[in-house]
């Protein structure tokens, strides 16, 4: 699953699923997509996490059916403009597929139309989710009073009902109220009258010398575990989307900066088809992948110069230096 805000959400309003769903695309292209459609809400839509889940395409086909794929209309990435209830604010990416095919005006409509939506508003800058504040712990049930007569505590009376069960351990009044904060933990962990019973009787010896230090010796080396404390989550902070624009599907960029024209901007759009250009021309090895389009590196990876191998591409294609882009 990916980072919370980039996985797969679905735009809505889908037609029901038939045959010619995807029959607009390219066989490669249609495939993927039928693959993108079956998969969870939530589950990351990078290229290369779909590349190690496919069965027949690696990272190169994957990103190049998913450029497609959004040109045809049915994913885009959409950055919302958030504030919480806390008046906190920040912007959060979404990643959103369609399954029916949707035009760049439908997408527009979408996007203006998050604008007021009330979401989820548990995500930090960057998209990872923030610890959830944790409820007070509830409340463990009172315990005697320092004052109050031992032989009427439940524990006290556990260890005084041992002597009806196995008269070998004839506990005395004094065993009883030495050993009785121990039998308290016991059953403050969660354990039972009848759980000391067996714990203290349970393979005795023939004869019992000394029932009270026998006793002790078993609670004290029997104790069962602490309970695992349950904690209790709050409820998600809610957060109304105040903007929201269209981003960037490679390099994350959005039209407050730069135009966004079939799901990329122009820059990216220009660097994927000279990255393709010059792989069908021969001048780049197919396993090359342009900078815009590195996900996170894998446990073995070479170490590539990627601007230099970047900026080859570009000189390939004929293209001008990619210029710097203000933030």
């Amino acid at each position: 699953m990916a980072n919370s805000g980039y996985g797969k959400r679905l735009a809505g309003d889908e037609d029901p699923h038939a045959d010619p769903d995807f029959a607009h695309l390219l066989p490669r292209d249609a495939e993927i997509a039928v693959f993108i459609d079956h998969l969870d809400s939530g589950h990351a839509m990078g290229h290369k996490v779909i590349a190690a889940e496919h069965p027949r395409y690696g990272q190169q086909a994957t990103r190049s059916s998913l450029t497609r794929i959004t040109e045809a209309g049915h994913l885009r990435w959409i950055k919302e403009h958030i504030t919480v209830e806390d008046n906190t604010m920040r912007w959060v990416t979404r990643t959103y597929w369609s399954r029916t095919r949707r035009s760049a005006a439908w997408w527009a409509e979408f996007a203006r139309q998050r604008n007021g939506r009330i979401v989820p508003g548990d995500l930090r800058p960057g998209l990872a989710r923030t610890d959830e504040p944790e409820l007070p712990e509830p409340e463990p049930e009172p315990r005697p009073e320092a004052g109050a007569d031992p032989e009427s505590r439940t524990s006290y009376l556990a260890l005084a009902a041992i002597r009806d069960a196995e008269p070998r351990m004839g506990l005395s009044e004094a065993d009883c109220r030495s050993l009785a904060s121990l039998a308290e933990e016991w059953l403050t962990r969660g354990a039972t009258p009848q759980d000391i019973t067996r714990a203290v009787t349970d393979g005795l010896p023939a004869t019992v010398n000394n029932p009270g230090g026998l006793a002790r010796n078993r609670l004290e080396n029997r104790m069962p575990p602490k309970k695992a404390k349950i904690r209790q989550k709050a409820a998600p902070r809610r957060a109304r989307v105040t903007r929201a624009v269209m981003a960037c599907m490679s390099c994350d960029a959005d039209e407050r900066t730069t135009e966004i024209r079939g799901g990329m901007c122009s820059e990216c759009r220009a660097e994927y088809e000279a990255a393709v250009g010059a792989e069908e021309a021969g001048l780049l090895d197919a396993g090359y992948v342009p900078d815009t389009f590195l996900a996170a590196p894998d446990a073995v990876y070479e170490v590539v110069d990627v601007p230099r191998r970047a900026a080859e591409v570009r000189a390939a294609a004929g293209l001008p230096p990619r210029a710097e882009r203000a933030l």
